[in-house]
């Protein structure tokens, strides 16, 4: 959560009442040609150096609409993070890609986004986006050219206009039926129609860029079977993120995606087009290098994730989720989720000043509000008030505490059911609310990328033990070094460690 979003956040309802909130940028969501691969994802290309501040010479009217969205991209996931020696190593990768692309003309610009998420999407106009959080996953510079190439072919495939153009066609086909038959049934029918031509549309062009991206690694001479073992190590860290969470294990029909086994099969087979594993370059110390230092998960301005707790010292405040409960902190929110369906969201109250805390709940906002459930407490010597809401077959325990005159936060917990954890989970998270003290803020360091050099006698084990700061480090470690069940560690090899 950023430093000030927390105070400029506005309330927007949503299909389960004022209480949850959806990303607003629609033509955005439609121009992004690329992958949200199993997590959020994004990558590309520049110019000379990750970042660069001109614009590329490209088709006026796409230059247009990538440059009109980027600020937008940008700010929706924590701005650009700026390393030099990480931008010059991802600007080689990419000096090579576009030599061996299907348009050695079209120019690129790259940015590195400041967000610990895994992901790597396109704009038109040669507009690309990589996270940090990507290439903290990523273990050579192979696997890195295939997720840049694979966003190089979305450009270069026109992908992002053609999604746009094919939505904008289905909007109008379902409000022609909907307005002209005047017939809500039937418009319905059309309209998921249209929804399932669509994702089948944007599944299509990924297969397509997967191909595009394996030819271009290839051709670059890096190891072709990098796309699908990066593939594969995103299924892997996804796993790792959503340990404990309820999954819905349904197919869904209209995931713009294809499946990633589906994926890999199919980078697999487009790789042997070159040759058997084992050829082409995967450049792996270098890149290792490129990385060591990099920012891992949140930086100061964000907050922490440290376990179950989560830390501002920006804002100066922290509480702890109960056990079981995976926390993801996000650029307007921290967000969380545990076994049982329960889910929290905690951000920042806009109350007008001198507004009394049970006015505020009361103020419209909540849906669904059980007024007699409002009562008034006080957290660790701070002000608080709480309430229950019930609404579209949520129900909800939402709380608000004030730190000071300019500074209110709002924890709201859903489930789809009244179930003992729920009221357990708000209340032992509320309860342990509380402000920074200023050494405590100061202690707070960011964490980072570091290499380890294995030693004789050094075991999987060993290794993970230093890790710091992250959940389940053992497993985290297997997968940020892509270490399969079993595999033997080799004195001499580099492998990354997290630390602050």
């Amino acid at each position: 959560m950023t430093a000030f979003g927390a105070h400029l956040h506005r309330e927007r309802a949503s299909s389960c009442g004022a209480l949850f909130w959806k990303a607003a940028i629609l033509t955005a969501s439609l121009l992004l040609a690329g992958c949200t691969t199993v997590l959020e994802q994004t990558y590309g290309p520049p110019q000379t150096t990750a970042g660069a501040a001109t614009p590329p010479a490209v088709d006026p009217e796409q230059a247009r609409i990538g440059a009109q969205e980027h600020p937008r991209i940008v700010a929706s996931f924590g701005g650009i993070y700026h390393d030099d020696k990480l931008e010059k190593t991802l600007a080689r990768i990419v000096g090579r890609i576009v030599a061996a692309s299907d348009d050695p003309s079209q120019s690129y610009r790259i940015t590195i986004l400041n967000t610990p998420s895994v992901n790597a999407f396109a704009l038109p106009g040669g507009y690309l986006y990589v996270t940090r959080g990507l290439l903290a996953l990523a273990n050579d510079s192979s696997e890195v050219a295939a997720v840049i190439a694979h966003e190089m072919g979305h450009v270069t495939a026109n992908h992002a206009m053609q999604r746009q153009d094919k939505a904008r066609a289905a909007m109008i086909v379902s409000r022609v039926v909907t307005d002209v038959l005047q017939d809500g049934n039937a418009g319905q029918l059309a309209l998921a129609s249209s929804q399932r031509n669509l994702a089948a549309f944007s599944q299509q062009q990924e297969l397509e860029a997967d191909a595009i991206g394996v030819r271009t690694i290839g051709k670059a001479g890096y190891d072709p079977f990098a796309a699908a073992r990066f593939l594969d190590l995103m299924g892997r860290f996804a796993a790792y993120k959503s340990a404990g969470s309820v999954q819905d294990k349904r197919v869904d029909f209209l995931a713009s995606h294809p499946a990633t086994p589906q994926r890999v099969d199919f980078a697999v087979r487009a790789a042997r087009q070159f040759g058997a594993p084992g050829i082409g370059e995967v450049d792996r110390d270098r890149y290792l290098q490129g990385i060591d230092g990099m920012l891992y998960g949140d930086d100061r301005s964000q907050g922490f994730v440290r376990g179950k707790n989560f830390y501002h010292p920006t804002l100066g405040v922290g509480f702890t989720v109960p056990n079981g409960f995976i926390l993801d902190n996000t650029a307007e929110a921290v967000l969380a989720t545990a076994p049982d369906g329960t889910a929290l969201r905690f951000d920042g109250a806009n109350l007008p000043a001198g507004t009394a805390l049970p006015d505020y709940i009361a103020s419209g906002w909540v849906n669904g509000l059980d007024r007699n459930s409002i009562q008034t407490f006080t957290v660790n010597g701070l002000d608080a008030a709480s309430a229950r809401a019930e609404a579209k077959g949520w129900v909800f325990r939402i709380a608000v505490i004030r730190v000071g005159p300019n500074a209110t936060y709002r924890f709201i917990f859903a489930n789809e059911s009244d179930t003992p954890g729920l009221a357990q989970a708000a209340t032992e998270t509320v309860q342990s609310f509380r402000k920074l003290s200023p050494q405590e803020a100061a202690a707070l360091k960011p964490l980072r990328v570091k290499l380890a050099t294995v030693r004789p006698g050094d075991t999987v084990d060993s290794l993970a033990s230093r890790m710091q700061g992250v959940d389940r480090p053992g497993d985290l470690f297997r997968v940020l070094n892509d270490l399969k069940a079993g595999a033997a560690l080799k004195p001499g090899d580099k492998l990354k460690i997290i630390g602050d």
